[in-house]
């Protein structure tokens, strides 16, 4: 699927044909899993040929809508649920470099900046993921008693930290990943070498209380 993004202009985008043919085929082939369904069987029932079946699930073909009846039916699916992906509105944000929204986090008083890389709203995922970009300069001080809710992935940029979830201590070092449950203590106790630069990337569950 296409998804729509900010409107950039160096964004290539499919034409949008090709985008409704591509739904079209993922929703095909997806019934048709769901349901035990070979490529051969299905040909059987609608005497669409292998073939025919094929480009229509890759999306390389437009099929007509009197084929798509024909799918319908022998799937036991209404027309329009072929329409599904295409029809829901998907979001992207694309955010170009310096360009995240610096804001204020229980770690900011800690000399801690926070940039706030992108953000979707309610998503048919059922998931909320917050990537920042977090860095520590000179004057940082260490604060290892961050606790929130979700699961949280840091991916070290530069600089060295060691950081502490819980009881445990982990050097952080560029190209570390560290990937933890967000629920117990933790943050960066020693700064190694600065200025530090990592990505902390949150997810928690979309309708949480």
């Amino acid at each position: 699927m296409m998804v729509r993004l900010n409107q950039d202009p160096h964004v290539v985008r499919e034409p949008r044909e090709k985008v409704l043919e591509v739904a079209i085929g993922r929703e095909v082939r997806a019934f048709r899993k769901r349901q035990g369904i070979t490529v051969a069987e299905l040909s059987n029932l609608t005497n669409l040929s292998i073939g025919m079946l094929s480009k229509i699930e890759n999306g390389n073909t437009s099929p007509s809508l009197t084929t798509l009846q024909t799918l319908a039916n022998a799937l036991s699916v209404p027309l329009t649920s072929f329409f599904r992906q295409y029809e829901e509105h998907r979001e992207a944000v694309h955010t170009k470099a310096g360009d995240g929204l610096e804001i204020d986090r229980e770690g900011t008083r800690a000399g801690h900046q926070y940039n706030l890389l992108g953000h979707i709203g309610n998503n048919s995922s059922g998931v909320m993921v917050e990537p920042y970009l977090i860095e520590l300069n000179t004057e940082a001080d260490t604060f290892e008693t961050f606790q929130h809710d979700g699961i949280e992935t840091i991916y070290m940029l530069e600089g060295a930290v060691d950081y502490r979830h819980g009881n445990e201590v982990y050097p952080l070092r560029p190209g570390d990943t560290l990937f933890f449950d967000a629920d117990a203590p933790h943050g960066p106790e020693r700064l190694v070498s600065l200025p530090a630069k990592y990505l902390s990337i949150i997810s928690y569950p979309q309708n949480r209380d």
